[in-house]
């Protein structure tokens, strides 16, 4: 089941407001899986989301490591995101080989967060239920962002 859960048209001025709107709305889900064109500001979106979370770890695109580790505080207790990148991915299997699976699993069970650029890569590795966000650039200055839960 795919249900439209929150729309948000943004630009680089309004992104961090756009930020504040999604993670209040979406923050008690795990797997948010990002996708867009290249160049649509999947990367962005991710790095003012760490921020308004207060990540201290450096925020960058994981596409050679597949995926950076990032920390935070959430409800007095350290919390933990990992941001993939499966651009490089040819499949589900590589993506099973390389460990993918397993941070989802994680994610699943110990409330870590996930955040998965180019998700369609491996789309039969997430979960049953998820938080699919695609991105659009309506020009060269504006993203729009049409927002489902999965499942």
């Amino acid at each position: 089941m795919k249900q439209n859960i929150l729309q948000l048209t943004y630009t680089l001025q309004t992104i961090d407001t756009a930020v504040k709107q999604f993670w209040e709305t979406l923050n008690k889900h795990t797997v948010f899986a990002f996708s867009g064109e290249m160049g649509a500001g999947k990367t962005t979106f991710i790095h003012h989301l760490c921020d308004y979370l207060s990540v201290e770890d450096a925020v960058s695109s994981p596409t050679f490591a597949l995926v950076n580790e990032y920390h935070f505080e959430e409800k007095d207790r350290d919390s933990i995101i990992y941001h993939m990148d499966w651009y490089r991915l040819k499949s589900e299997g590589e993506a099973i080989s390389a460990g993918m699976e397993d941070y989802l699993v994680q994610a699943c069970k110990m409330q870590v967060r996930c955040f998965i650029e180019w998700p369609e890569k491996a789309i039969g590795i997430l979960p049953s239920t998820y938080v699919l966000i695609e991105i659009h650039a309506t020009d060269m200055h504006e993203r729009y962002m049409n927002i489902f839960l999965i499942g």
